[in-house]
């Protein structure tokens, strides 16, 4: 098994455990596909809850930028209620899972087809 296998394996638990899901497995890997290198970066794989500029970033980049969505308040909330059920005491919060949960409640599936 590869690493990014290993690493996806590793996401579909947490969204298992954390979400109460049974996770879409296409959808999971392309994510993380698109994530390019940064899953394998221990920083970068990772979203911190607590920090507001890494919650931002998460916004403008992922939100706005490749899932195109409008900046509103509702982006913000998203992201919030998704790290509220992550565990917000859980410093592993991986990024390819938050940006799934996000692509999954906006609706934006399609972007990774």
């Amino acid at each position: 098994m590869s690493k990014r296998d290993e690493l996806i394996e590793k996401y579909a638990a947490d969204i298992k455990e954390k979400f109460g899901q049974d996770p879409d497995m296409d959808l999971l890997t392309k994510v993380a596909v698109g994530l390019g290198p940064a899953i394998y970066n221990l920083d970068a794989s990772k979203v911190s809850g607590g920090d507001e500029k890494e919650l931002e970033t998460v916004k403008n980049n992922f939100l706005i930028k490749k899932l195109g969505l409008s900046d509103s308040p509702e982006l913000m909330d998203a992201i919030t209620s998704v790290i509220d059920i992550y565990g917000r005491s859980d410093k592993n919060k991986h990024r390819a899972v938050i940006y799934y949960q996000l692509a999954k409640h906006f609706g934006k599936e399609s972007i990774y087809n």
